[in-house]
């Protein structure tokens, strides 16, 4: 254990996709001290685990960028919006960052702008196309929908907002779909499109807002409703708010988030 504040890492907590404390989704971000390979990835892991959220951020500044890396309580995963969402917040209200904050990531080099009061996530389409459902996803989900499939996802689409709020999974069987997590997606009440989103296989039953699936579900949206900006609400039980776009091969997830607790971490 460190005995001084020099060796300590410095540690917040955030509410991500929404300006309300206690709402959207929180992500903790870590900035670890030295360079990025110099804690193991079991540290990482561990810290993670503590954390017990449905994302860590790790953060390192390089060049003119920072090194970003996300984890799950249970894995490692290549893109995650909340987290990014609340790590460019941090930078930016601490003065690590003004205006534009640049993320190097197992899905490149992602970028965070300061925009009209929001946070502007630019990220790649994972565009969903059709496919069979994988093996016991119905009968997981307790409900039936047209099925896609994204880079990371299944998605399955059902008729109202209703029908998005009665899902309820059976997540030991879930855990089984080979999916890295299920999307559940329909036409809003008073917005263009809500979802819900499970990933027990990665340790997280249902994550409150989640970034990653609406690089899925803007393209998806964008064209079926024939619109390239669209409002997006995840309805979890701590719900949150989206603003997104579809841009070709990009989508632009726009956001607000809020600082719940800083820290240190003394292990």
């Amino acid at each position: 254990m460190p005995t001084d504040r020099e060796s300590s890492t410095p540690l917040f907590t955030v509410d991500a996709f929404t300006s309300s404390p206690f709402t959207g989704n929180p992500a903790a971000i870590c900035f670890p001290s030295g360079a990025p390979d110099e804690r193991t990835d079991d540290w990482l892991a561990a810290v993670a685990r503590e954390m017990n959220l449905s994302e860590t951020a790790f953060l390192w500044s390089v060049g003119d960028a920072w090194r970003l890396r996300w984890l799950t309580p249970a894995a490692e995963v290549e893109l995650c919006g909340h987290a990014t969402l609340a790590a460019a917040h941090v930078l930016f209200t601490t003065g690590r960052a003004s205006g534009v904050a640049r993320f190097d990531t197992l899905s490149g080099r992602l970028t965070a702008t300061q925009t009209d009061g929001l946070i502007e996530l630019d990220f790649p389409a994972t565009v969903p196309e059709a496919a069979e459902p994988p093996a016991g996803l119905f009968e997981a989900l307790g409900c039936r929908g047209e099925v896609m499939r994204s880079r990371f996802d299944a998605l399955v689409l059902v008729a109202t907002e209703a029908d998005v709020r009665a899902v309820s999974p059976d997540f030991r069987t879930l855990r089984e779909v080979d999916a890295r997590g299920v999307i559940v997606s329909a036409p809003g009440d008073d917005c263009d499109f809500v979802s819900r989103f499970f990933a027990p296989r990665v340790g997280v039953d249902e994550d409150p807002v989640t970034g990653s699936a609406h690089c899925a579900l803007t393209p998806y949206w964008a064209a079926r409703l024939d619109k390239t900006r669209l409002s997006a609400r995840q309805l979890s039980r701590r719900g949150g708010s989206l603003e997104v776009e579809h841009r070709g091969a990009r989508v632009l997830l726009r956001g607000n988030a809020t600082t719940v607790m800083r820290g240190e971490l003394l292990a």
